[in-house]
C-alpha cells in the first residue's frame, strides 16, 4: 500500500512539476517520526545490559585497544563531530578506503559498513579492531589488555563469567584469511582448536559490550520530530512552530524530489543499498554490497554463526537468502539522515563537501557515473533555487545531538563492574 502511495507520488513529480496532495504528503510524514525504540537484538544476549553498556563505554574510548595505543573507536567516531570524523576517507594507523559512517541510531541497522559485509552490530565493533589500517591489534591483545586491567577484568566477570586462562599464551593473535605465514596467524597457531574457540567467544563479547553502547546513540527529538507530532495531534500552534521552509521541503522531500524512495522510516534510511550514480572518488574500483555480500556470507563471526546467542537462528534468515546482486552499477547502503546536516562530508567516499553540494548532485546529476542496469530511480529533478533551499531547510530540521552527557567520555573506571 505504501509503495502505491510512493509511486502515485513520483508520478506528480517532474516534469509535470505537480505537488503531491496534502492528504497523501501527510501520511508518509506521519511514517517518518517518531524514532520507536531500537528492536531487540537476539544475537546479543547483553544487547540491554547497562553493565554491559558501560563496559562497552569505556573500550569505545580507549585508545589501549590498537597495535600502538593511540586510535580508539571515538578516533574515527568522535562524538563532537556527530560520531564521525569529518574527513572524506577514514584513517586510523593507516588510510581506510571508504568514508567513516556517523554510529547514530545505529542500533535500527540491517546491514553494516558501506557494504554490508557484517550483519551484527556487535560483529561490526570487532572488524576495525584487527583491521591492519584502522586498530591494529588482535583478539589476544585485547584479552590480555581486559586481563591486566582489574576494572576490566571485574566488569568482564560480572557480565560474562571468567576470561580465558591467558598466564601462557602469546600476547598477540589473531586469524588472518589467506596469509598462513603472518606473524598474527603464526601465533594464533601455536594455540590448539579449543583455546582459540575460548579466546574469541571472549572477544566476541567484547564486541557485544561495544554494541551495548552504541545501542544508546539514538537521535529523535528534531524539530521535524516536534512538528510530525503537532501534525499528529492536529496541533496547529506546534506545527506553525515549524520552519516554513523546512515545511515545504518535508513535502518535496516525500514529493517531487523522491528523496523518501531511498531514505524511508524514522531513521530515513531504508536499510538497503542503491547505485546512486554519485562520481567515482579518488580510490575508485570500489565494487560495493556485490562484495560485501560475499565476505558476508565467508565471516566467521557473521549471525549465522556459533558466536550467535541465537544459536544462528537470525542469521538462518537473513544470509541464506542472499545472492549478490546482478545489476551492473555499485550499490553502497542507504545513510541515516538523522543529523545529516552536522555529518559531512557525503557519500562512500567523501566525494562531496556539503549538503548543497548533494542537493546539487541529486538535482542536476551533473558528472554522474552512466545508468546501468535496471535501478533507474536517480533521475534529475529539476529544482528550483527555491526548492533546493526548501529541501536543505527539511534535511536541517533532522539535527538533534542532544544525548546524556555523560556518554560522550569514557565512564570512571570506578564504576565498571559495580
Amino acid at each position: 500500500m505504501k509503495l502505491a502511495l510512493l509511486l502515485a507520488l513520483a508520478l506528480q513529480s517532474p516534469p509535470s512539476g505537480t505537488p503531491p496532495a496534502a492528504g497523501d504528503a501527510r501520511r508518509i510524514l506521519l511514517e517518518l517520526s517518531p524514532v520507536p525504540a531500537p528492536p531487540p537484538d537476539p544475537t546479543n544476549a547483553v544487547y540491554a545490559n547497562p553493565a554491559a553498556a558501560l563496559l562497552g563505554q569505556a573500550l569505545f574510548y580507549d585508545a589501549r585497544l590498537s597495535a600502538d595505543g593511540t586510535v580508539s573507536c571515538a578516533t574515527c567516531h568522535q562524538p563532537g563531530k556527530s560520531w564521525t570524523d569529518a574527513k572524506p576517507i577514514g584513517f586510523g594507523l593507516a588510510s581506510v578506503s571508504r568514508h567513516t559512517m556517523t554510529l547514530w541510531n545505529v542500533a535500527y541497522n540491517r546491514w553494516f559498513f558501506w557494504d554490508g559485509r557484517k550483519d551484527t552490530l556487535w560483529s561490526q565493533a570487532l572488524g576495525p579492531l584487527e583491521d591492519a589500517r584502522e586498530h591494529g591489534t588482535s583478539r589476544l591483545a585485547i584479552l590480555h589488555l581486559l586481563a591486566e586491567d582489574a576494572d576490566y577484568a571485574r566488569a568482564y566477570r560480572q557480565i560474562f563469567g571468567a576470561l580465558p586462562e591467558l598466564a601462557q599464551l602469546p600476547h598477540e593473535g589473531r586469524p588472518v584469511a589467506g596469509e598462513p605465514e603472518h606473524p598474527q596467524q603464526l601465533a594464533w597457531d601455536t594455540l590448539d582448536v579449543e583455546t582459540q574457540e575460548a579466546v574469541t567467544r571472549a572477544f566476541v563479547n567484547v564486541g557485544k559490550a561495544i554494541a551495548a553502547f552504541e545501542r544508546l546513540l539514538v537521535s529523535r527529538d528534531a524539530p521535524f520530530d516536534r512538528y510530525v507530532s503537532a501534525l499528529r495531534s492536529d496541533d496547529a500552534a506546534g506545527s506553525a512552530a515549524y520552519d516554513a521552509r523546512a515545511r515545504r521541503g518535508a513535502e518535496l522531500f516525500v514529493g517531487k524530489a523522491r528523496c523518501v524512495f531511498c531514505h524511508d522510516g524514522p531513521s530515513f534510511t531504508d536499510l538497503e543499498f542503491h547505485d546512486n550514480r554519485v562520481p567515482v572518488g579518488e580510490l575508485g574500483g570500489d565494487p560495493g554490497r556485490k562484495l560485501g555480500v560475499k565476505r558476508l556470507k565467508l565471516d566467521p563471526l557473521n549471525s549465522r554463526s556459533v558466536y550467535a546467542d541465537d544459536g544462528g537462528e537470525t542469521g538462518k534468515r537473513k544470509i541464506t537468502q542472499l545472492v549478490v546482486d546482478s545489476h551492473g552499477g555499485k550499490s553502497f547502503k542507504t545513510p541515516t539522515l538523522r543529523n545529516i546536516a552536522r555529518t559531512a562530508p557525503y557519500m562512500h567516499e567523501g566525494q562531496f563537501a556539503t549538503l548543497e553540494d548533494v542537493v546539487h548532485f541529486y538535482d542536476t546529476l551533473e558528472n554522474a557515473t552512466p545508468e546501468i542496469g535496471s535501478e533507474r530511480l536517480i533521475q534529475p529533478l529539476g529544482l528550483s533555487a527555491e526548492e533546493r533551499a526548501e529541501l536543505l531547510a527539511f534535511l536541517e530540521s533532522l539535527t538533534d545531538e542532544s544525548l546524556p552527557p555523560e556518554l560522550l567520555a569514557p565512564p570512571p573506571a570506578a564504576s565498571l563492574g559495580r
